[in-house]
């Protein structure tokens, strides 16, 4: 396998560099995070878990109750 150097800021350095895991190469790193692909493929993967859909449901209903509770106290 070919290597390939680039330049990145400080920023995207540190940034790498909290990523990087003990043993872990920057090249490992890299590849590590990058295996995940277009995040948008992801989208909906959840949906297939049970229950959690009814998770959600449940914890937005809880949501909405308590911004109805707090709108009601202050006169809204």
């Amino acid at each position: 396998m070919g290597t390939k150097s680039l330049t990145i800021t400080e920023e995207a350095y540190e940034r790498l560099k909290a990523q990087k895991r003990a043993g872990e190469s920057f090249t490992d790193t890299i590849i590590r995070i990058t295996e995940r692909g277009d995040p948008s493929e992801s989208f909906g993967m959840m949906a297939e878990v049970g229950g959690f859909r009814e998770a959600v449901e449940g914890t937005r209903e809880q949501f909405d109750e308590d911004l109805r509770d707090r709108a009601d106290r202050r006169g809204e």
